[in-house]
């Protein structure tokens, strides 16, 4: 009786335990807004912008322990995906209005917020999609259906992070419009059905291991020429590069295909001028 209840009790708190750090996750997002809610140095927005940080790193964490001790379930799938709108959805709008899109006035105002809403937005059709049967998660997919929310608000925070390093280079007015023009690109790309890849099942071959080589020799050489600070830019513009050209080039795939689903369709339907048994006469 005693041992059954402490297997009960150590199944309780592994449960508990990617919990917490997805709560770890909602912290740093939420002293990140705090810290971008009064920022007025390059500084401050660097700090705001490293809370952001290691809320990806506790986001990435509570999923593979969650996967590690066997305790996913649909309560985990929903905390997550309100910490993200926290961490990754509103810490970012707001850092990134805070820093360069106030310039804009309302319409930086509208596109901070759409970051946040559409961002919103992606994670419950995530959401949706994730559960299978009886309310539990299903397995991972090879790809995933639109840009993941904390890619999208990594590339804004490497963009700050970016700009510390360079002395405030890229904070000033001249760059503002590519700030807006970035921020609403990623929030559509959030809802898009552009499928981009997991990376959850890669395999040894020729592709990943090009892949892999093209990452390292072109983040030594940003990271030669510019500075270090870049790399992180670099790295997740190209998977959103990736994410684009695969969809393109299997574009014409899922054309014919759904061409031929069609034509399947159209050949099931019963001829136009058959009339079934018993049916009142055409007039």
């Amino acid at each position: 009786m005693v041992k059954k209840r402490r297997r009960l009790e150590l199944r309780k708190t592994l449960f508990l335990l990617p919990n917490l750090i997805t709560l770890s996750s909602i912290f740093c997002g939420f002293d990140s807004i705090r810290i971008s809610a009064t920022a007025k140095t390059e500084d401050d927005f660097y700090r705001a912008a490293l809370l952001i940080v290691f809320a990806m790193f506790f986001d990435t964490l509570d999923g593979r322990v969650a996967r590690m001790t066997k305790t996913q379930s649909a309560f985990g799938l929903q905390i997550d995906s309100l910490a993200d709108v926290v961490a990754f959805g509103v810490a970012p709008s707001l850092l990134v209005y805070q820093w360069t899109l106030h310039r804009f006035e309302t319409v930086g105002l509208v596109a901070a917020f759409l970051f946040t809403a559409l961002g919103a937005v992606r994670l419950a059709r995530f959401n949706v999609l994730s559960m299978g049967e009886g309310g539990k998660p299903t397995k991972p997919s090879k790809y995933i259906v639109g840009l993941p929310i904390p890619g999208a608000a990594g590339i804004l925070v490497s963009i700050v992070v970016a700009n510390h390093a360079a002395g405030g280079m890229i904070g000033g007015a001249e760059y503002a419009a590519g700030i807006l023009g970035i921020t609403v690109v990623l929030s559509l790309f959030m809802v898009s059905t552009i499928r981009f890849r997991s990376f959850k099942d890669m395999k040894v071959n020729a592709w990943t291991v090009g892949l892999v080589a093209f990452a390292v020799g072109s983040s030594v050489l940003i990271s030669t020429q510019l500075k270090p600070a870049f790399v992180l830019v670099w790295l997740l513009g190209v998977y959103v590069m990736i994410g684009i050209c695969e969809s393109l080039w299997q574009l014409p795939g899922r054309l014919r295909g759904v061409r031929s689903d069609a034509r399947a369709s159209m050949a099931s339907l019963p001829p136009r001028d058959s009339v079934p048994p018993g049916a009142p006469p055409a007039l």
